[in-house]
């Protein structure tokens, strides 16, 4: 069994500027104004656009993002529908080979950070005891997950079958494609205060990869960020 926290990577090869003008080139249409574009002029014209709520114009580039999270923030990823979404399969994959290790991965929930490195550091005795006592239950019921899943591939069953009992803590990895607009939609739901704390966290983090990667188009968002807590996004 292996255990590792959520995080996300770029799969975004291009700059800010070069998104300014794939904007510009399709947002002039609508005043037929493409005599102006020149080498400077995609970032006045896209903060003119965002400054006039021309938002429709937002939805003219898209950014892909890979998530490593569990199963059930995935469910509530894909509720946003303007959306692409390309996910790792539990009918197909067979978690039992080499390829995964021969093991199950879950994500450790955020809310279990302390009492995870209390364990490692042998300082349990400092944790609040509802999450050590929760801690504890879910180790039990990811370690019999896994060993009644690879049971199950054992006696012959196929990995769609044995799936029916993988927990929401299995690990996956999600790509995700959206809009500039759907992204800011996306962002002021699951960035919030209201958000399931893992969901906040994930959405979070790539939010501060989003305003520091594209200042102009998402830094009017940036109020919305504490210090993010997980792994810094590796761009791709």
């Amino acid at each position: 069994m292996n255990i590792i926290k959520q995080y996300w990577e770029w799969e975004f090869p291009q700059t800010e500027a070069q998104v300014h003008k794939e904007i510009e080139s399709a947002g002039r249409t609508c005043y037929k104004s493409q005599e102006k574009i020149t080498d400077e002029s995609a970032l006045a014209f896209v903060k003119m656009i965002m400054s006039r709520g021309h938002d429709a114009i937002l939805e003219f580039y898209d950014f892909k993002v890979r998530a490593i999270t569990d199963r059930g923030i995935t469910h509530e990823i894909v509720r946003h529908r303007i959306a692409s979404y390309a996910q790792e399969s539990t009918r197909y994959c067979n978690y039992s080979k080499d390829k995964f290790g021969n093991e199950l991965t879950f994500i450790l929930p955020n809310y279990f950070y302390e009492v995870h490195n209390a364990v490692e550091s042998q300082t349990l005795s400092k944790i609040n005891g509802k999450y050590e006592a929760g801690y504890f239950q879910w180790l039990h019921i990811l370690n019999n997950c896994e060993n009644s899943y690879m049971e199950m591939l054992k006696v012959g069953l196929k990995p769609q079958e044995a799936r029916a009992i993988l927990p929401n803590s299995l690990k996956t990895e999600i790509v995700m494609k959206m809009n500039i607009r759907q992204w800011k939609h996306f962002f002021s739901l699951r960035a919030a205060p209201a958000a399931h704390p893992m969901m906040q966290e994930l959405a979070q983090s790539m939010l501060e990869g989003f305003v520091e990667k594209l200042p102009t188009l998402f830094g009017d968002m940036k109020d919305m960020l504490p210090a993010a807590s997980i792994e810094t996004p590796q761009v791709v």
